[in-house]
């Protein structure tokens, strides 16, 4: 059995397949942190999402947005410091959009804007900074690159919600110079620390004698109980200074107007 298809037939049939394919295209799916930015005609129409969303074919077209936070390394930078030190840093940024249209009509592609955005500006803000606070003060500098990257992007729907510098990579020759740097420093710590100790020594021992010349007998008991600590190493033979002030409490006042 031979069955003929004349043209009026084929085309009703294509006709009927583009129908059917232009109507499943109508239908879009958009998870729980996708947004479509929808536009009638080349114009911006609404914002859609998430769920079942139709499109009207050809007339409609819709671009998806992901609103998930993104994760971007900010590749290593040569930034020279103010105080004229050459180092290589690298970051990483934190972000996510937080209004689609913006970041589809304001912008043509807001993830590359924001990673060249995010390099200059690591250069600019290091720049304006010396080694050391590059070093000790990294939470500081990440906080000012946040706020300024947060207020540039603001225009794109973008929110900058934290930067993290990695890492700064120095040569060899200024590597070695720090060390020497946090030698001296430990040295000068040390020698002004010993300073202190002995000044504060030196007060006690001057508050001490002042309050032994007003009692004539704490002389004594203080001198005794040192030759008691040295009597308590066993040792045979002991030999201690014996001051004349001592001797004078030794003989009474009688007996040294009869020696006269």
């Amino acid at each position: 059995m031979e069955v003929v298809f004349n043209i009026p037939q084929i085309f009703t049939v294509v006709v009927i397949i583009l129908l059917i394919a232009l109507l499943l295209s109508a239908f879009r799916i958009l998870r729980e942190y996708e947004r479509g930015v929808v536009f009638f005609l080349g114009r911006f129409d609404k914002v859609k999402g998430p769920g079942l969303v139709i499109i009207i074919p050809l007339i409609q077209q819709m671009v998806r947005v992901d609103l998930r936070t993104v994760v971007m390394d900010v590749p290593s930078q040569d930034v020279i410091s103010r105080d004229n030190v050459s180092v290589r840093v690298n970051a990483v940024i934190y972000f996510r959009v937080i209004d689609a249209q913006k970041a589809i009509i304001n912008v043509e592609n807001y993830l590359q804007a924001t990673s060249q955005l995010a390099q200059t500006t690591l250069r600019s803000v290091l720049g304006q900074h010396e080694l050391d606070e590059m070093l000790a003060s990294r939470e500081m500098l990440n906080i000012d690159i946040q706020e300024i990257l947060d207020a540039r992007t603001d225009g794109w729907g973008i929110k900058v919600s934290n930067v993290e510098i990695k890492h700064v990579d120095l040569n060899e020759t200024m590597i070695r110079a720090i060390a020497k740097q946090a030698e001296a420093e430990r040295t000068r710590r040390a020698k002004v620390i010993h300073a202190m100790g002995e000044m504060e020594a030196a007060e006690k021992l001057s508050e001490a004698a002042n309050k032994l010349s007003t009692e004539p007998n704490a002389i004594m008991l203080r001198y005794l109980q040192t030759l008691t600590e040295i009597a308590g190493e066993k040792n045979s033979t002991i030999l201690f200074p014996l001051p004349m002030e001592l001797l004078k409490g030794l003989f009474s006042p009688k007996d040294h107007d009869n020696k006269q």
